[in-house]
């Protein structure tokens, strides 16, 4: 089986061709593995599609399929134009979020930078999370009024605004969020730290991978919860710093939502490695 490596600031996967194989839960926690595999945040998987140019499938770290990744989703552009599949600069992609289309910013042949038409984002009313309350101290960071913002970007978000967000520590507040009653499904965590007008610094749990460097989707519910709150502006924007680099996020009074970022390949590489014959 032959993958590519590629990230979204960060955001890593490895991307197959291909359909989707009978295996691919055992497969993917197998060779999302950072020590003993390739080592990503999952597998996601291009095929052609009977309704778009291409379809996507997301498989998390722990083996499950995730219905949509912003991250994921420039990078898809960006293998498909590259690997010759396509030379078209607007595509449309089949996700279980529904059909996103795609913007491919090209120089020199080398896709630079994707804009990903998301849909229509949900912003909810704020949640309280009263089992968390009080629960999570670390150093200058108190976990005390448990409020998130639910936000709907296809896939679900719990936003949290916090006065530092260096100080959230997500590997022990992350799990209990995703896994919290409110959520059945499990949902994914962003830890949102206002800088400035039209600036925000976030930290993400991703549902199935947990600590990541950066989440497209999570950006984008930060940022409608940001406008929701008046943190933000509206058709204006907004620069996201995650821990792998920066989004830019533009949020439309209608819920629309356009995301902007780069794309990079990391490498090329085949499934089970195949050595050459000691030489006699």
């Amino acid at each position: 089986m032959k993958f590519t490596k590629m990230h979204g600031l960060g955001n890593d996967y490895l991307y197959v061709f291909g359909e989707v194989p009978e295996d691919i839960r055992e497969l993917s926690v197998k060779l999302s593995d950072r020590h003993f595999g390739a080592g990503s945040d999952g597998m996601i998987y291009i095929s052609p599609s009977e309704t778009a140019d291409f379809k996507m499938r997301i498989f998390n770290a722990d083996g499950s399929e995730a219905m949509m990744c912003g991250n994921g989703i420039r990078c898809v552009g960006k293998y498909v134009y590259e690997k010759g599949y396509t030379n078209k600069t607007e595509l449309e992609i089949e996700t279980l979020s529904g059909i996103k289309q795609l913007k491919l910013k090209v120089e020199y042949n080398k896709v630079k930078e994707v804009t990903v038409d998301m849909g229509v984002t949900v912003a909810s009313n704020d949640l309280v999370l009263t089992a968390l309350s009080g629960e999570y101290k670390h150093d200058n960071f108190i976990f005390e009024d448990v409020i998130c913002t639910p936000v709907s970007v296809g896939n679900p978000h719990a936003v949290f605004f916090v006065q530092d967000a260096e100080a959230v520590p997500l590997s022990e507040i992350g799990p209990a969020v995703e896994h919290y009653e409110a959520f059945p499904g499990g949902v994914n965590a962003e830890f949102v730290q206002q800088i400035k007008a039209n600036e925000l610094r976030m930290r993400v749990w991703e549902r199935g991978s947990g600590i990541t460097m950066a989440c497209g989707t999570g950006a984008c519910a930060s940022a409608a919860a940001a406008v929701r709150k008046g943190f933000c502006e509206y058709n204006t924007p907004i620069a996201v710093h995650l821990d792998g680099g920066v989004l830019s996020i533009c949020v439309e009074k209608d819920g629309s939502i356009e995301m902007t970022g780069p794309a990079e390949f990391v490498y090329d590489a085949e499934y089970p490695v195949r050595t050459k014959e000691p030489e006699q």
